[in-house]
């Protein structure tokens, strides 16, 4: 090889290990540009799969505020609605894994597992969880012209009556819907599930007479508890709500097993840097568990929970793989 061409191959070789070097610099850069210290170093948006004003809404811009005033960085929150809360987490999915783009959820997604028939995602593999942020139960009431002043009244009306006694829900499939479902069998009572399109449409017939029972979230349904339009007979979380404490558990009102809870968490696409879900939890969690966030999030009858990504991935499967039970057991059907 003459000395030109072992010029030109030293060059070749001193270039190329040059541009590896490059690269190597350049993803270390990226690297650290999502998961070192200095996260977040832009706005992150937040989606929420429900329209405003709603449980999850409120519980989007309350963490969203906070962080913003925690590390300086706006947290937007974008309203997503669509497909029971399909479509936003489907965005989400498809972002970067940077830890600048993520989603609320809630027990609606936990049943659309099993009764959507395809999904874009797979929320047991495509969503890396951060945190759960709240558990709230939903409250059953009654229209109070009726003659029912508990749940014991009601199992024995509705056992002396079977299918005369009905209640509604915000649709085929919703927990609330769910939550009625598990009552009657739980009970072994045959009620008649009457669907509508959207809870408040439920609510105004309840009110009016038109039909006679309501699994509601308290947000729903304090309003008109209070005013007296609707009876509270008992919530159906294992443990009594601090916003309604007077009221008792479906289980000490004698349905025995029963528990529905209504819950939201936070989820980032998989993929991004554990230091940064790590410090997303934390931040989360650390906000969760003041007394301001407490009190803000009791108006929609929500307690704070704020646990490790680990206890809150464990959680999802565990909601899976109850309502997939459930609906296949009553085979229960969307549409």
């Amino acid at each position: 090889m003459d000395r030109t061409s072992r010029n030109r191959r030293d060059v070749l070789k001193s270039l190329g290990a040059a541009g590896l070097a490059g690269s190597g610099l350049l993803s270390a850069s990226r690297a650290q540009s999502v998961d070192d210290e200095t996260y977040p170093v832009r706005s992150i948006r937040l989606l929420c799969p429900f329209a405003a004003a709603g449980g999850v809404d409120i519980t989007a811009r309350a963490l969203g505020q906070n962080l913003t005033q925690m590390w300086g960085q706006p947290v937007v929150v974008e309203n997503k609605p669509g497909a029971n809360g399909t479509i936003a987490v489907d965005q989400m999915v498809k972002s970067a894994p940077d830890g600048y783009t993520l989603s609320m959820i809630s027990s609606s997604h936990s049943v659309n597992v099993t009764l959507q028939n395809t999904q874009p995602y797979d929320l047991l593999r495509d969503v890396a969880p951060i945190t759960q942020a709240t558990i709230q139960p939903y409250v059953l009431v009654v229209n109070p012209a009726l003659p029912l002043r508990n749940v014991e009244d009601l199992v024995a009306h509705a056992r002396s009556n079977p299918g005369k006694y009905t209640y509604g829900s915000s649709g085929l499939g919703g927990l609330s819907h769910l939550a009625g479902a598990s009552f009657a069998s739980l009970a072994e009572i045959d009620l008649t599930h009457v669907p509508y399109k959207g809870g408040a449409l439920a609510m105004s017939d309840v009110i009016s007479g038109q039909i006679d029972m309501l699994f509601s979230t308290i947000l729903q349904s304090h309003g008109h508890i209070a005013s007296g339009r609707l009876r509270p007979l008992a919530v159906t979380t294992l443990n009594r709500s601090p916003s309604m404490p007077e009221l008792p558990t479906m289980q000490q009102a004698g349905v025995p097993d029963y528990e529905v809870a209504g819950w939201y968490g936070v989820v980032a696409p998989v993929g991004v840097p554990t230091p940064v879900l790590q410090k997303l939890n934390s931040a989360m969690v650390n906000i969760l568990h003041t007394d301001d966030m407490r009190r803000r999030l009791a108006g929609d009858g929500s307690e704070p929970v704020g646990n490790t990504r680990e206890e809150f991935t464990a959680f999802i499967a565990a909601e899976v793989d109850k309502w997939r039970r459930l609906i296949k057991r009553l085979d229960i059907r969307s549409d």
